[in-house]
């Protein structure tokens, strides 16, 4: 099987608050702080509590969701009194932890994010980042309390939007389900699992472990589903069907119901067997985004090492 190396991955940055009302990434980063882990090993960690304003606020944003605003057009726009201070944030920490796409940028960025969706453990990155992937196999080895998941998103890294994709690798690390505005222990110790696992696997490769290769199952995006609409007021006519509810995953075939209209007929999925995930997620309301729908594949690891000088 073929075997690649990668130079070794020292500069890692921890984020969380991307969203300030997702508490896992804002407690853990701050705990990070206190006990001011800036050094593990072979790693220099940058902890990031990445929108301040809106953690204060305990608000998903103040003007604009940071995570969508990462594009390299965006990233380049000029800055004037009328920007949305998220735009700003966006540039700062850019400067701060790339620049995107630059030989300067950190080695990898994990931006921690919880979810209202029954989703359990979930890394979300962007094309196929071996590295990213290998770390994903890792985790999936080790980790028993949860489903550990990975969602690609088909998307060139210009155009990638969220924070991770200002590193050299990134993932989002999106647990749940927790409600906005709180934390939940288990969730928490899950997050921590979950770092502590990146950071061992990291730890590994600077020294010089061979990572074995190997298939990895991963989902792929392929379209959202909103609610039914009102076509008059636009309001939503449905909830998602219980049969639906908190079934992530979960393989959905043509005939299943999908939503329950509030005057109690049925609507079901139409066209092919795909998976449902972030299903009636809260955040994604004004997105009019009920769920997202994606295909499942295997993906063929090869093993990965450090480069040797």
């Amino acid at each position: 099987m073929e075997h690649i190396s990668f130079p070794p991955l020292s500069r890692v940055a921890i984020c969380g608050g991307t969203h300030g009302n997702e508490m896992s990434g804002v407690y853990m980063v701050r705990e990070m702080q206190k006990q001011k882990a800036d050094q593990d090993g072979s790693l220099s960690l940058t902890t990031v509590l990445s929108n301040p304003r809106a953690v204060d606020a305990c608000r998903r944003y103040i003007d604009k969701d940071l995570n969508r605003c990462f594009t390299e057009d965006l990233l380049s726009a000029p800055v004037t009194d009328s920007t949305p201070y998220e735009l700003r944030r966006a540039q700062e920490l850019n400067a701060q932890l790339g620049p995107k796409g630059s030989q300067e940028a950190v080695d990898l960025v994990c931006d921690l994010h919880n979810t209202t969706a029954n989703m359990g453990l979930c890394l979300i990155f962007y094309s196929l980042d071996w590295i990213t992937l290998h770390i994903y196999k890792y985790m999936k080895s080790k980790i028993t309390s949860a489903p550990v998941r990975a969602i690609q998103l088909d998307i060139p890294v210009s155009e990638a939007y969220s924070l991770e994709s200002v590193g050299k690798h990134g993932c989002a690390i999106e647990v749940g389900p927790q409600p906005g505005g709180v934390v939940r222990a288990d969730i928490f110790n899950l997050v921590k699992e979950a770092l502590d696992l990146t950071i061992e696997w990291l730890q590994g490769f600077n020294s010089g472990s061979t990572f074995e290769g190997g298939e990895v199952e991963v989902y792929t995006m392929v379209k959202s589903v909103d609610y039914p609409r009102d076509p008059t007021t636009n309001e939503i006519t449905a909830a998602i069907h219980p049969e639906l509810q908190d079934n992530d995953f979960k393989l959905l075939r043509p005939g299943d119901p999908m939503f329950l209209k509030f005057s109690g007929e049925a609507v079901k999925h139409e066209g092919e067997e795909l998976y449902p995930f972030f299903i009636n997620e809260c955040a994604y309301y004004e997105k009019k985004i009920a769920c997202h729908l994606g295909k499942k594949s295997n993906i063929t690891l090869p093993s990965a090492s450090v480069m040797k000088n």
